[in-house]
């Protein structure tokens, strides 16, 4: 068994195969394992997140994968969110004892940063959510963007732009005019909604890049291999099958099966164009748009944070992440990671530029950052980091198997039923294991299920028809 690509998607897919018993040997061209979720080192030594990942309680695949690889331990679980305002309120979001859906009730009766009349309106637009729930049918969501339906359940602007845009771009990585409404929708019920452990926040408290150690462990054990620096310059196929990879200097190799867990575009530099332009379920790709996500890292001099992270409402930094705090290192200094989704704004802009607008906004936000040296600072931007979920995007997203009968697909941009998330990355990965282990004779459930509703949010999404 061949994976392409040691993302997410192919780690996932791959260490699930190896279990059962697959000889794996997974092939990626960087010379590091997570793809978008990965870590790499300065030349000054510092560890840097290409972005900072985090995961939420409802995200049970990707649970179930980092304890399988036993990362689960190197993430740090956090149950109160804090969002500052520009004016510099601070509101918390954490569950009090009432029954899901109500549990975060009275955190949003007491954020400071909109009207009454506006927190009463997104209480009416959560239990329309609530009524919902987990079913299928879309109802008034159908066809409609996120900001669309926002706008018909009474939403102000201000509502959209400190409450829901603050959620859902930083989940999303997409502006709300561009996010199907079933996407958004499905945020809140899942993470806010249906149970109460469902919005808990997990960061890792190590770079990305050690949440993989044992993914090779796991594969070797069962004979298998990963190969880094290990690109692949395009499948060979003959008699409708996959007969072998391309790799650099004319180099192929064979296997019975091949997976493709590479970025939706790669796999159509992969393939052979006659095959590419025959099949839809891959010339539909080419209609998947992709959205970008940048992040600045700061180094200071002395300790300007004492919270792990915090929420930024009406600037353009969303995140801020005490990373020095996340590690528990030694040392004077502070390291901060800042991170800004559908950042199309800044794309045609310097790095010096990004820099100058997040040191700016720190030090707006954190007095002790006033006084402080910026020792270092770098900026990473993502162009193309996921796929847009644009309203109607579902059609032209494959399954994992294809009409090749030995190739398959994963990514988070397959049909997995979620945005482009680790979670739907780990999905992917999860159902494209399940399919080549089904070839094999060998059927095996992989997916974990979601977390359940819980109390009233249980009742009121039976619902009523």
């Amino acid at each position: 068994m061949i994976v392409i690509g040691g993302g997410l998607a192919g780690l996932s897919s791959a260490v699930a195969l190896a279990e059962a018993g697959f000889r794996v040997r997974l092939l990626e061209r960087r010379p590091f394992l997570g793809g978008r979720a990965s870590s790499y080192v300065l030349p000054g030594g510092e560890h840097v997140d290409n972005c900072q990942h985090v995961t939420l309680g409802c995200c049970t695949n990707l649970d179930d994968f980092y304890r399988r690889v036993g990362a689960a331990g190197k993430i740090a679980t956090f149950d109160r969110l804090v969002f500052v305002d520009r004016d510099g309120r601070r509101a918390a979001m954490q569950a009090s004892s009432l029954p899901p859906p109500l549990h975060l009730a009275a955190s949003l009766a007491f954020y400071p940063s909109l009207s009454w009349a506006e927190r009463h309106a997104i209480g009416h637009a959560m239990l329309a959510i609530a009524f919902r729930g987990g079913r299928n049918a879309d109802g008034d969501a159908a066809g409609k963007s996120m900001l669309e339906w926002l706008r018909a359940h009474g939403q102000s602007e201000a509502a959209i732009r400190r409450f829901w845009g603050v959620v859902l771009v930083s989940a999303l990585n997409e502006e709300l005019g561009r996010i199907d409404a079933r996407y958004g929708l499905d945020v809140f019920w899942k993470g806010f909604l249906a149970n109460r452990a469902g919005y808990r926040l997990g960061i890792p408290r190590v770079p990305l890049g050690e949440l993989y150690d044992n993914c090779r462990v796991a594969i070797e054990r069962q004979g298998g291999e990963v190969v880094l620096r290990s690109p692949v310059r395009r499948l060979r196929i003959a008699d409708d099958r996959v007969v072998a990879v391309e790799a650099d200097g004319g180099r192929e190799e064979t296997a019975d099966a091949y997976l493709l867990a590479v970025p939706q575009d790669a796999v159509l530099e992969l393939l052979p164009v006659q095959v590419s332009q025959r099949e839809p379920i891959f010339a539909n790709l080419r209609n998947l748009r992709t959205s970008p996500i940048t992040s600045a890292h700061l180094w200071f001099d002395r300790d300007v944070m004492s919270e792990p992270f915090l929420i930024l409402l009406d600037r353009t930094t969303q995140w801020i992440f005490n990373k020095s705090g996340l590690y528990g290192g030694p040392g004077d200094g502070c390291y901060l990671q800042l991170v800004i989704s559908a950042s199309y704004d800044l794309v045609p802009r310097s790095r010096q530029e990004i820099v100058d607008l997040c040191l700016a906004e720190v030090r707006e936000v954190l007095p002790e950052a006033r006084a402080a040296k910026l020792l270092k600072a770098t900026v990473i931007k993502e162009t193309a980091a996921t796929f847009s979920p644009e309203p109607g995007s579902d059609r032209w997203r494959p399954s994992q198997r294809t009409p090749i009968p030995n190739l398959f697909l994963a990514g988070d941009w397959t049909a997995t039923g979620w945005p482009a998330t680790m979670e739907g990355a780990v999905r992917s990965g999860y159902l494209a294991a399940e399919e080549i282990l089904a070839d094999a004779g060998a059927p095996t459930r992989l997916l974990q299920p979601d977390l359940s509703a819980e109390g009233l949010a249980a009742w009121l999404s039976r619902g009523i028809a």
